[in-house]
């Protein structure tokens, strides 16, 4: 990847696309626009060319993996270690594990792979672009407007110069604390999280699942391990904030501890650590309009979401995919911008809102719902809904297109009948407090 010289700086004009922020999202974005003929200026405010996201759990849902695919980054993924990610998920009602229904009938997946690795990777296919032009080193410091709309963004490079790339789009593509948000006045809708998170980095670590990450639900604590590239796999544990100072006494003592007393645990002491005990306490859940007069939010500048459910890089990639979507023929033939991005704005609402409504509402810190004690229960003993709560889990569906009269009629068969075989019923028909009972689990 080539740096951008001063001259290429100081010589930035007139774009159809300026997208502040080059990881995921908006490298996904400039690729994007670029391979549809639009002139792209992407602004990045790190100089080193290989700078990468640090706080990730670096873990791409399988939903993201069709816009991986029409990139190309796949090979590139693949070459680097990237690995097909898969989970098994433990409650108190036992273990889910999804299967391939046959031999030849492989399973949906992700990537795991570390963002030191992926960023770069992004860059690299966007610079790539010869209708892109990369700017690093250079943060927005202003925006412009015409006629209500914004129509270019201020950007500062670190030697002070100041230079007005004008855009008939500016993307906002620079997270959760989007500085193009603030300059535009779009603030962001806070939903607390009630909980903190602890990680840490170990290095060939044994998964008693092999080479599939464990998520276990603790009811209100969650804990899991993600297996990643390199032989590195993330192990974290989600709590409640009001135990952070209690934690804080002995927090490598209790972190050990708390993992050991997991169902199948990884054996911590049978890995190599190779980082410090880190942990994150600003979670908040974070929800911007998609897009505004001139202006579109990407990634987590649109939705930054709890990390405990690793959605942030996988939405990265596919709000990116949908902007381009919706307006990359009225940028291309100078149509009215308006009604593509409001259909932006509602394919981004209809996706997502609901996921990330369900995510804040558990970011409380609150126990299980009874219809989400039924579907693990009934997951955990049949097949078929763990299949569906697995495509749910890996954003492949939304929540009104899991949670439906058949799932929840199948899932209360199952319990039902498990419960009737336990206590040696004969009647096939449930009373309504075997039903109240299955749903309270």
């Amino acid at each position: 990847m080539s740096t951008p010289s001063s001259e290429a700086v100081a010589n930035v004009g007139s774009f159809d696309v300026a997208i502040v922020g080059a990881s995921l999202a908006g490298c996904t974005a400039a690729t994007l626009f670029a391979r549809r003929g639009l002139r792209v200026a992407l602004l990045e405010r790190q100089a080193d060319p290989e700078a990468s996201k640090r706080i990730c759990t670096h873990f791409i849902q399988p939903s993201a993996t069709p816009t991986i695919e029409r990139l190309g980054l796949t090979p590139a993924i693949e070459a680097a270690g990237g690995v097909r990610n898969a989970l098994d998920v433990w409650s108190r009602f036992g273990w889910i594990r999804v299967a391939p229904e046959s031999a030849d009938h492989a399973l949906p997946y992700g990537y795991s792979i570390q963002r030191a690795k992926l960023d770069p990777l992004a860059r690299g296919l966007a610079s790539a672009e010869s209708n892109v032009e990369l700017v690093l080193g250079a943060s927005a410091c202003g925006l412009r407007f015409a006629d209500g709309e914004c129509r270019g963004v201020e950007m500062e490079t670190r030697d002070g110069r100041r230079r007005v790339i004008a855009a008939r789009l500016v993307v906002a593509a620079d997270g959760r604390r989007s500085k193009v948000a603030e300059l535009a006045r779009v603030p962001a809708r806070v939903r607390p999280n009630a909980r903190a998170m602890y990680y840490a980095y170990y290095r060939d670590l044994p998964l008693p699942s092999g080479t599939r990450g464990q998520l276990w639900f603790l009811e209100p604590d969650v804990a899991y391990a993600y297996p990643n590239d390199d032989g590195l796999t993330l192990v974290a544990w989600a709590f409640g904030q009001d135990r952070v100072a209690a934690f804080k006494r002995d927090p490598e003592a209790t972190f050990a501890r708390r993992f050991a007393d997991l169902p199948l645990a990884p054996n911590l002491p049978a890995g190599t650590r190779v980082s410090p005990l880190l942990g994150q306490l600003d979670l908040a859940n974070l929800s911007r309009p998609a897009a505004a007069r001139g202006l579109a939010f990407v990634g987590d500048a649109a939705m930054a979401s709890d990390p405990l459910w690793a959605v942030g890089c996988g939405w990265a990639f596919q709000s990116a995919e949908w902007l381009v979507e919706s307006t990359a023929d009225a940028l291309a033939t100078g149509r009215d911008l308006t009604p593509a991005l409001a259909r932006y704005r509602r394919r981004h609402r209809a996706e997502l809102a609901g996921h990330h409504l369900m995510i804040a509402s558990y970011a409380t810190g609150r126990a299980l719902l009874p219809h989400e004690r039924l579907f693990l229960s009934a997951a955990a003993r049949d097949p078929v809904t763990a299949r569906r709560l697995a495509a749910f889990g890996e954003r492949l569906i939304g929540p009104t297109g899991f949670v439906t009269p058949r799932t929840v009629g199948r899932a209360l068969g199952v319990v039902i009948g498990e419960r009737l075989r336990k206590f040696g019923a004969r009647s096939p028909v449930a009373s309504h407090t075997e039903v109240r009972e299955a749903l309270e689990g």
